[in-house]
């Protein structure tokens, strides 16, 4: 497989004229949240020497900045926000009992706050004397997310009715506020999936997937059967455990070029991988990432010498 700064003398005029306008708008410098897959393999498994490590990605925060606040609370998801090194914000999202959406991970509040009470089985004003305040309203998070790029993660509890209706709200309320293109809405649940996908085709989907066979055994057909796992579901983008980085050569040689792969870590780690031009970030245009390619194609030298 070529590396993907062999470039085409073709294209040579075509590559010149992005770059200028590119760089018009950069002033010579990337975007915070821009990393090279060399960083990211470093970091997250310890490996060097890829033939994929010039690859662009793009940085989020995995619910918010869960390394210095408390994970999907209105503290960090606005620490996020307000930190030019990333470039979305994702979070969790449930109903509770008495049908209120709130922006929290687990089935239970043990984890985080030492009490056995199921978030889906209590009611918000008692959720939130419990957590002294901390469980985020959904409402309240989108408010301090306006003009954020945000991937939502509907947490399913195996209820596919709920998980449904908690779609349709959601989705209800992006097109009500006029933000449909800032958001990609994703789940480990493929009928969720298949569902939004089914019903809401415009909004960008993705199958989150944790641990698989490929994870542990790197062979092509392992891998194919990955990416036919989210061409079923309807997903736009496969969301992986960074575990997945150990077999990162399969992945992108054999991945679609309609399908994108984020790898995402437990902490605040969360990284799109740019491999073809259609891998962009959900309400970015054609234009838009080949600009961002350009100007990473020319500044990168310089970028990974200050890394």
């Amino acid at each position: 497989m070529k590396n993907v700064f062999n470039k085409n003398p073709i294209t040579g005029c075509c590559h010149i004229l992005l770059l200028l306008l590119a760089l018009s708008g950069t002033g010579c410098t990337l975007p915070p949240a821009t990393q090279c897959l060399g960083a990211i393999l470093q970091k997250e498994i310890r490996r060097h020497g890829n033939q994929f490590t010039g690859y662009r990605c793009t940085a989020g925060a995995h619910r918010g900045d869960s390394v210095n606040f408390t994970e999907n609370t209105l503290t960090a998801l606005e620490a996020a926000a307000d930190n030019p090194g990333y470039a979305f914000v994702e979070f969790d999202v449930q109903y509770t009992r008495d049908g209120k959406i709130v922006v929290f991970h687990d089935k239970r509040l043990l984890r985080l706050f030492g009490s056995l009470r199921a978030v889906g089985k209590t009611d918000f004003e008692d959720l939130f004397d419990l957590t002294d305040g901390e469980i985020a309203a959904y409402d309240d998070v989108m408010a301090v997310l306006e003009g954020e790029k945000i991937n939502i993660e509907i947490k399913s509890q195996g209820d596919d009715a709920e998980d449904f209706r908690l779609a349709d709200a959601i989705i209800a309320d992006l097109n009500a506020g006029g933000r449909a293109d800032d958001v990609m809405i994703s789940s480990i649940s493929e009928e969720v999936v298949k569902y939004i996908s089914r019903n809401y085709p415009r909004v960008p989907t993705g199958q989150i997937f944790w641990l698989s066979a490929s994870t542990f055994l790197h062979f092509d057909l392992l891998t194919a059967r990955l990416f036919q796992a989210a061409e079923d579901a309807g997903a736009d983008y496969l969301l992986l455990h960074v575990a997945n980085l150990r077999n990162l050569e399969s992945l992108l040689a054999l991945k679609p070029s309609d399908k994108t792969i984020i790898f995402w870590d437990f902490d605040d780690a969360i990284y799109l991988v740019h491999r073809h031009f259609s891998d962009r970030l959900w309400g970015h245009s054609g234009l838009r990432a080949a600009a961002d390619h350009a100007a990473y194609m020319l500044l990168y030298p310089f970028y990974r010498f200050h890394k």
